[in-house]
Formats: structure tokens, sequence, C-alpha cells
């Protein structure tokens, strides 16, 4: 169904207990008054937020909305945004934002949402996600994608079953810990701005006019299957074969996010079973022909951020511990006492090779954990590139290995759109549709509503 008005969309910022930002343009809030602008700070006092605009009393709730007056010309920073949360990136930053600043008490603190149009959102995201430098086909790719994602998860979260609750994201016995991350960890706004939702940085990064163009010019256009929008997923780099969403997520099969072998045409696949261990060890240790195994560092500077691209290889890669250091850093990234690690036993793999469960034994205890997001926490400091590695030891003494070596594949969990895969197509001349096609099986393109000014 089409719809004429742009949906807007609400996107937590941060959470503090005091926020300084600053309103360029004109805002006005919901008590009338002259137009607002300058900088302002927010805390909290006996249960509300009061806010002061320079250094004077301005408003004091529980809520408060501030909405630009004229949205072309106004805009609105905040200081110190934490991005990357949890990852090796992780750093603060200024960030400026188009749309309303709406200022709400969560667990004591101050809550930051930004209501802003789902079009400028997608400028934000792809290009946060992204360099904006990329090929046109790939930047259409992405916005397409990216709607199709936020607006399945609206329309998700809006089903009565959704509100009555579904799946237990932690499952958990004596023997097992199966936990995943979805986006469902939200209330009170529809996305976060990190990676656990889509990396959104407001307008920090979005200059780039080609962006812009490509988001317009896709304006309300999703990904649609049974007559539904996709629940469309995208990671950096699927290492050569995409994974299941039911492995990843939720146990819910969804028939356009499958296996799929990141071959170009006439190159062969990669046709072998990587459920199976020894299917998945070759496989992984190996260097299959794939669309996101480049080298091309010109096309990796277009399609990745400078943080992104500090992290070296991504499509193989090898990680080392020594005894002292794995069951240190299982200690802390799990809270439990293993003892010195003997074993980490591949339990269960998806159709990309990338481990659902992995069963570490040690000298205290045994346990079985997944699904790999919880994987990679559990054996990084901040997380592992993805759940597809297998493990070498060295020669144990009295049972208990002195070092253990990851050997793994790929970064990101690898459902759907493989960024760099797709990048590299793009830069082949595939248009935006036929990647779109590639990464996602069964599906149409159409448009839900139109853009407007």
């Amino acid at each position: 169904m089409t719809v004429k008005r742009v949906p807007e969309v609400h996107v937590g910022i941060l959470l503090a207990e005091t926020i300084g930002f600053r309103m360029e343009g004109s805002f006005g809030s919901a008590r009338g008054g002259a137009p607002l602008s300058g900088a302002a700070r927010a805390s909290v006092v006996k249960g509300q937020i009061e806010v002061r605009l320079e250094g004077r009393p301005l408003a004091r709730g529980r809520e408060l909305l501030f909405s630009p007056i004229d949205r072309a010309r106004s805009r609105f920073g905040i200081d110190d945004v934490v991005i990357g949360i949890g990852f090796h990136w992780e750093q603060k930053e200024a960030q400026f934002f188009r749309g309303a600043i709406k200022l709400v008490i969560s667990d004591g603190k101050i809550r930051v949402v930004n209501i802003v149009s789902i079009e400028d959102y997608l400028v934000s995201v792809i290009s946060s996600e992204m360099s904006g430098g990329c090929a046109p086909a790939l930047l259409k790719a992405h916005a397409i994608i990216s709607r199709s994602w936020l607006l399945a998860q609206i329309e998700k979260q809006d089903t009565p079953e959704a509100k009555v609750g579904g799946y237990k994201p932690v499952q958990e016995s004596d023997q097992e810990y199966i936990r995943w991350y979805d986006r469902e960890d939200h209330t009170g706004f529809h996305v976060c701005a990190d990676d656990h939702c889509q990396r959104y940085q407001g307008m920090t990064r979005a200059t780039n006019p080609e962006l812009v163009k490509a988001v317009h010019e896709t304006a309300g256009e999703v990904l649609m299957h049974g007559g539904r929008i996709c629940d469309a997923r995208f990671s950096k780099c699927c290492g050569g074969v995409t994974e299941k969403f039911e492995y990843c997520w939720e146990p819910v099969e969804h028939s356009y996010l499958q296996r799929v072998d990141d071959n170009p045409a006439g190159a062969g696949v990669n046709g072998n079973d990587l459920k199976v261990e020894s299917n998945a060890r070759a496989f992984i240790k190996g260097s299959p022909v794939a669309f996101c195994n480049t080298g091309d560092t010109l096309l990796l500077k277009q399609v990745l951020n400078e943080t992104d691209r500090t992290s070296g290889d991504f499509y193989r890669w090898t990680v080392t511990y020594t005894q002292e250091e794995i069951s240190e850093l299982i200690r802390d990234r799990s809270g439990l006492d293993f003892g010195m690690i003997r074993e980490l036993v591949p339990v269960q793999r998806g159709v990309s090779g990338r481990l659902v469960k992995l069963k570490i034994v040690g000298t205290k205890r045994s346990l079985t954990i997944g699904k790999e997001l919880e994987i990679r926490r559990w054996l990084s400091r901040s997380h592992l590139y993805s759940s597809a590695f297998v493990v070498e030891k060295t020669k144990a003494e009295g049972g208990i290995p002195k070092q253990f070596t990851l050997y793994g594949a790929g970064w990101g969990h690898g459902v759907g759109l493989c960024q760099i895969g797709a990048a590299v197509m793009a830069g082949r001349g595939y248009t935006h549709s036929e990647i779109l096609t590639h990464y996602f099986k069964n599906v149409t393109i159409e448009r839900r509503y139109e853009k407007t000014l």
C-alpha cells in the first residue's frame, strides 16, 4: 500500500545524567513562545528534566520536545556521543542532527531521542555505515535495504503479538547459555543510533551529494516478499557465504534470507555443506573466490569509514590467545570461572560456517554458549569479527593447552547483503536491483510512499 506522508522515526541517541546540546536556527516548544536558539543544558532535578538555555531556566518536565520551526535551516548538536559501543572502535564525538530533539526521563537519567523523517535518517545511516563515495548502485541498494529493515521493525513493533511478547532472547540451563540480540531490546523509541540497530550519526558524515541523490531517487522503495516488507539485514563481509536469519536471531525462517554463495557468475560455488565441521574447516582456512574477497584498497576506502579501515583483514583473519589470556578473557566476559580452558568445541554451525553453539570446556566447569554474537562477545575484549572460525591448540601439557589460535572468516553476522561484496558488484557494473536480488531471494522492489518536500 502506498501512503503520501513520509514516515518519521524515533532514534535513541544517548542516555546520560546531564545533556549539553545546542539548537541552531529556530526551534519551538509545545509551550509556545519565541523561537529558541543557543546553548542548552538538561539535568535531572527532583525526578524531572530541567533545561536551561544560555544559563536561564527554559522548561521543566518528565518529557520535553523541541521541534525545528524551519526544518531546512535548523539543526541541533550534542557533544560526547558514544559510537561503536562495546566494539574495538568505541569513541566519543560531537554530532549534529536534523529534526526534533525529545528529552525523556528513563531510569533516573535523560534519554535523548531524535525524531526525524525516514529519508533524512537514511542519508545519515548510509554515510555512517560506509563512505558516501561508493558507486551509485551500492548507495541505492543500501538505501532500499535500510529503509526496508526500519519499516519492518516499526511494523513488527506495532503488531499485537509483539506487544504480548514473542520469543525469549535468553535460554539458560546448567548445560547451555543461549542468547541473541535484536531491535526488540528497545522501548520508548524505534531504533538506537549505534551498531545494535543501524549506525546513525546524524549529519556528521551526511555530506555526499551522490548519497543524498541515491536516497531521494529510491524514496519510499522497499523489498517485499509475500505481501510484507522484508526484514532486510546486512553486514560488512559475509566471508564468502551468507548466513540464515534463524541462526543469528529468533528461530524464525525468512525464505528471502537464505544461504547465498557470494561468487561471481561462472566462478563456481562453495557448494559444500558448511554445517559439517570438516567442510567448514576447509572453507574457513581457505581463500575461495568471492565478491567480498578483495584487496582493492581504493574500493575499500570508498566502502569503509576510517574507523573501520583500521581493522585490517576481515575476509580471513587470525587471533591467538595464550592459556592465561583466554582463561582470563572468558572469566571477565562471562562472569564465570571456567578455570583453565581445555577445549573450545564446535557444537552447531550455520549454513555459512558460523558457529551457532560453542562448548567451552574448562578445568572447573563446562558450558555451551550461543548464538553468534554471544560467542563473539565472550571471546574478545570487544567483539570477534565473526563466529565463523575454527580453533587450533598448541601441544598440551597435562591436558592444558598453552595456546589457542582462532582462524576466522568474515566480519559480522553475515545475514543478507554483504557490504564489501555489494561494493565489488557495483564496481563491476551490476545495477542496484541485481545486487539486491543476488543477496535477497524471491523479492520485489515496491514503493510504499512518495517523496514530499
